[in-house]
């Protein structure tokens, strides 16, 4: 038996089953974020698919707990405990070297050093990201698209799992300044928050202290190592050829849809296939169906598209989604 094979039974040994694995997560996270499954579910599919996620909602719906909840529940290793975790509050005097980092004089060796910013880090926390200049936001472009930071001459890798929870407010609201165009197709999803109903509500009200117990108390069900085996393993997840086509009928139909001026772009593209295959784990499965493009098609695309008017946000791409998994639905690709 070749040294090549005996590698690759290990690895097929050591793998984690991903189905309990990311129910224990989910269900850890739940001891917090009561009544958000489905947003539990796909900042869980984010983090698989290897992206980041961009979160929007009126302020005090649990989104920054959300963040603080998945670090903790995610240990650094066996030699470490939880997992690297920064928070920034983006304010609009907030400078880019706040979040990069900054050279300072060094007393005892006479010399400049670099002192990293709270990038360098496994979970960030981009809090009211939409509070900050433009200038700042571009600071996040290059460390969300390739996870390394550009320092003067010297480039500086971030942390192999490096996984941006953005939130902001609706753009309505004052003293924000809307995401451009670049920074937002960085985001592999968005997603709406929300309230939650009101007989959860009311479990909230009565079991907030215990809830914020359960916050300090949280488990580290999983580790750094088996994040990056899920992650391994969602790139395994079969796609066929007609659902690889049914994301590129979609992406293509943004571009020439009469309501929408800017459509998705073939990074889009390959963002969504990702996302597809994580939401299939998550899922419990190997493969993706139809039924998954129609679940995650609005959070991965819609805060990529630029539409004409408010009536054109509301109706062109639910026009594209439906069409494309009826004929979908028509192939009957699994049975």
């Amino acid at each position: 038996m070749t040294d090549a094979v005996t590698e690759t039974l290990a690895a097929e040994e050591n793998k984690i089953d991903a189905t309990e694995a990311i129910a224990r997560l989910a269900n850890q996270m739940e001891q917090v974020i009561r009544g958000k499954r489905t947003q539990i579910d796909m900042v869980i599919t984010c983090l698989l698919a290897g992206g980041h996620i961009l979160m929007e909602d009126n302020p005090g719906t649990g989104k920054t707990v959300l963040a603080r909840t998945l670090a903790q529940c995610i240990s650094g290793g066996s030699d470490a405990g939880h997992v690297l975790f920064k928070r920034i509050q983006f304010t609009p005097d907030l400078l880019p070297m706040d979040l990069i980092g900054t050279h300072i004089f060094d007393d005892r060796s006479k010399e400049f050093v670099f002192k990293k910013g709270p990038l360098f880090c496994n979970v960030l926390l981009a809090d009211e990201i939409n509070r900050a200049s433009p200038k700042v936001q571009s600071a996040l472009l290059e460390a969300m698209a390739e996870h390394q930071v550009t320092v003067g001459d010297s480039t500086l890798m971030l942390e192999q799992m490096f996984f941006t929870i953005a939130t902001q407010n609706p753009i309505e609201m004052e003293g924000t300044y809307p995401l451009p165009a670049a920074q937002l197709d960085r985001f592999f999803m968005k997603i709406y928050f929300g309230y939650v109903d009101e007989e959860t509500e009311m479990n909230i009200y009565r079991e907030y202290l215990q809830i914020a117990r359960n916050l300090t108390d949280l488990q580290q069900v999983l580790t750094m190592h088996d994040i990056l085996d899920l992650q391994a393993q969602a790139g395994q997840v079969h796609v066929h050829e007609e659902i690889v086509r049914g994301v590129s009928n979609i992406v293509r139909q943004t571009r020439s849809h009469p309501d929408v001026s800017l459509g998705a772009s073939t990074r889009s593209g390959i963002a969504f296939l990702k996302c597809l295959r994580a939401y299939a784990l998550v899922k419990g499965r190997t493969f993706v169906t139809e039924d998954d493009v129609r679940d995650i098609t609005r959070a991965v695309l819609e805060h990529r598209l630029i539409y004409r008017n408010k009536d054109g946000k509301l109706k062109a791409l639910e026009s594209i989604i439906v069409k494309e998994c009826e004929r979908l639905a028509k192939l009957r690709l699994f049975g």
